[in-house]
């Protein structure tokens, strides 16, 4: 069996990490937490770029900008999508999935989904 072992330095690594402002206080988390393991792995912190979106919707066409600007060896999406009374919770979610999918098939950019889906705020906590 052939195994492809994983590079964990992110030693002179660029990343551009999409942050979503609705639920705000998950996504906040969600950032310190990514940006503290970035650095824990070796990136300095002038290699971490974030950019704020309105909501989870706007996740992929944000990320397919940074891609292109082909300043980033890899992209980060963080959000929150939580469940409500509606069937707005499915569409979005499909149409983030779909839009970062599409980011990383048509640009080669990597790109780590941290888009939580959640049935309520305690859940994404």
């Amino acid at each position: 069996m052939r195994t492809y072992p994983a590079n964990r330095d992110a030693s002179g690594l660029r990343f551009g990490i999409v942050v979503s402002r609705f639920n705000h206080i998950v996504s906040l988390r969600l950032l310190e937490g990514c940006t503290s393991e970035l650095e824990r792995r070796g990136c300095r912190e002038a290699d971490l770029h974030v950019a704020w979106v309105p909501g989870a919707f706007e996740i992929p066409q944000t990320a397919r900008i940074l891609a292109l600007t082909e300043r980033y060896d890899a992209l980060v999406a963080l959000g929150a999508v939580i469940r409500g009374g509606t069937p707005h919770f499915d569409y979005v979610c499909r149409a983030v999935t779909d839009g970062v999918r599409e980011v990383i098939r048509d640009t080669g950019v990597p790109v780590a989904f941290g888009v939580l889906t959640t049935d309520d705020v305690e859940q994404a906590l």
